[in-house]
């Protein structure tokens, strides 16, 4: 490993760091802040809020699509060192977003206002309140969207430590709006929609005037450039084909269970998601701090280094989530009851099945930074998008016939495990490295783990009891016996020296 590559290494550490202790406050918030929300709105608000506002996030796709593109771009002007193209690509984004932002406001306006209030499930005392808040819903999805360019500068810069403080600012306004719908004789489901609007509104200020003040490089100014924009739109054509994929599948199968089920059960599948973010965003912010390392080393044709961080990142992205999601699977029933109380019907086994999932697609992250970085997504995204795509209409067809809503999630995983399998096929040939080197490398170990640890859960299953003191015995020794596997079969000799170079310097320092 060479000096710049064993740099960009420690930066990765720290901007992982970084990102995991944000991670931690606001995962511990936001759990806290789901609890209060459904104590205090009920479960059909909870659900009515959930379902109508993810007609919106419905719209997210475009958002997401353009996030991955304008980081790329970014990321690859600042491997090259070419500042003069990076304000330019910078400008262009933001040009386009508020394009982007008329359109949607406008099939918001029309299509999805029709939608909400002559297809979904919603009693008819809600519906006033179910229309405040899906007007509301949108203008904090144009907020959000117009600060995408300011988001992926700062982590295009890696700036971390930004998107840190800001993250935890977010999630601690959101507890205060929580606690303050109380203090109001509103309509509280309308309130609350409200309150994360002037939330979203008062974090893109603070974002925008970051970004202005401290990465000069990415300052606004008009500019129109026919050529850039074709290759901006057309990289995120192909990234948007399959985010409508993922958005349709998630959102789509929501709307669809509001349908055949009513409010109640997106009430439950709410909850579900809402831990499993908790749990994902784990992974999500250690691949956060890979991916501009992975694009900066593709920019600069340093190709044995981004195979190595594709392939380790990959793994140890499947390993951090299988030591926090093991003992979760183990113990769903008491944790969601000691979360909550009152446990809606069917959030158990959403639950379980949201993380199975999850647990797949975390192999992913690296493997589609990699197909970023190169910029052959033609390929990539139309066959991964059409696939992710089945997983609606065949839920509708099961929903259909009479089977129960955890139908859709078997379905899903189903589905996603096929796509990961293309998915690794697809990655090889684009970016020229063996297949097999990565089934033996990554896969084999993960599934040689994951094995032994569910196996070695279900023991722990028929013997553990509903108590707190066995809840910890079980959990403390299913997470050392997880740590074990993945030291002794998880790692290569290179990551276990390194993890131990590591481990002694943080204890020499720690001497001294």
């Amino acid at each position: 490993m060479t000096i710049q590559n064993r740099s960009n290494t420690k930066r990765i550490v720290k901007n992982t760091g970084l990102l995991y202790l944000r991670m931690i406050l606001i995962m511990g918030v936001s759990l806290y802040t789901s609890r209060i929300v459904l104590k205090i709105l009920g479960v059909e608000d909870f659900g009515i809020y959930n379902v109508v506002g993810g007609i919106v996030v419905m719209a997210s796709f475009i958002s997401s699509s353009m996030s991955s593109v304008i980081q790329r771009f970014l990321s690859f002007e600042l491997g090259k060192s070419n500042l003069v193209e990076l304000g330019r690509v910078f400008s262009m984004s933001v040009n386009i977003h508020i394009i982007i932002a008329i359109l949607v406001f406008t099939l918001s306006e029309t299509v999805g206002l029709w939608f909400v209030n002559n297809k979904l499930t919603i009693p008819i005392e809600r519906v006033y309140a179910a229309n405040i808040v899906y007007q509301v819903s949108i203008f904090t999805f144009l907020v959000n969207l117009i600060s995408v360019p300011y988001n992926a500068a700062i982590l295009a810069y890696e700036k971390m430590n930004v998107f840190a403080y800001i993250g935890v600012v977010e999630v601690s306004l959101k507890l205060l709006s929580v606690f303050a719908l109380e203090w109001f004789g509103y309509d509280q489901l309308a309130l609350y929609a409200l309150f994360l609007f002037l939330i979203a509104l008062f974090i893109r200020v603070l974002y925008g005037v970051y970004v202005r003040r401290n990465i000069s490089d990415c300052k606004y100014f008009f500019f129109w450039d026919r050529q850039l924009f074709k290759t901006l739109m057309g990289f995120a054509g192909w990234n948007l084909w399959g985010n409508i994929a993922h958005v349709t599948y998630t959102q789509g199968i929501n709307i669809l269970l509001n349908i055949f089920f009513g409010p109640a059960i997106n009430a439950s599948r709410a909850i579900a998601f809402q831990i499993n973010s908790a749990l994902n965003s784990f992974v999500s912010n250690f691949q956060i701090a890979l991916k501009p390392q992975i694009i900066k080393s593709f920019a600069t044709g340093d190709e044995v280094y981004m195979k190595m961080l594709i392939f380790s990142g990959a793994k140890f992205s499947f390993f951090l989530m299988l030591l926090l999601c093991s003992p979760v699977l183990l113990n769903t029933s008491q944790i969601i009851s000691w979360w909550l109380g009152e446990v809606p019907e069917s959030t158990v086994i959403f639950c379980k099945l949201v993380i199975i999932e999850s647990l797949i697609n975390s192999i992913s992250g690296t493997l589609m930074a990699g197909v970023q970085a190169s910029g052959k997504i033609r390929l990539y995204q139309g066959i991964l998008g059409g696939l992710l795509l089945l997983i609606l209409p065949v839920s509708y067809v099961f929903l259909h016939m009479g089977y129960p809503p955890e139908t859709t999630l078997y379905i899903s995983i189903s589905i996603v495990g096929v796509a990961l399998a293309t998915r690794v096929f697809i990655v090889s040939r684009i970016l020229n490295f063996s297949k097999i080197a990565f089934f033996k490398e990554v896969l084999v170990p993960i599934l040689l783990i994951s094995v032994s640890t569910f196996a070695f859960s279900y023991f722990l299953t028929e013997i553990k009891e509903d108590s707190l003191y066995s809840f910890f015995i079980t959990t403390s020794v299913l997470f050392i016996i997880t740590s074990i596997l993945i030291g002794v079969i998880g790692l290569n000799k290179l990551e276990k020296k390194v993890i131990k170079t590591k481990v002694l310097n943080f204890v020499q320092s720690k001497k001294n």
